[in-house]
């Protein structure tokens, strides 16, 4: 299985996450990806964006917390608990 790591250290807002995402699995319909927490919840099950079968290592994720007064990562974090196809892992 891959396995893809996105270091998220130096990542300020939420389209940069996005672009980081898109540029570490590189999914081939990834001009459809809507760059937003439903649309990766859409990719993780199948749909354009979906990195195939694999694991996805957030690292660094603490800045996370503070984007959209910590809803993002909160949704982050259950969407990694929920997902079938793919393993996330936040850390």
């Amino acid at each position: 299985m891959r396995s893809y790591t996105i270091d998220c250290a130096h990542l300020k807002d939420e389209g940069s996450f996005w672009q980081a995402y898109l540029a570490v699995t590189e999914p081939e319909d990834a001009g459809y990806f809507g760059c937003n927490l439903d649309a990766f919840w859409d990719a993780l099950n199948g749909g354009p964006g979906w990195p195939g079968e694999c694991q996805l290592m957030f690292i660094n994720t603490a800045n996370l917390k503070a984007l959209r007064e910590g809803r993002f990562y909160q949704v982050l974090r259950k969407i990694s608990r929920d997902s079938k196809l793919v393993e996330v892992r936040l850390e």
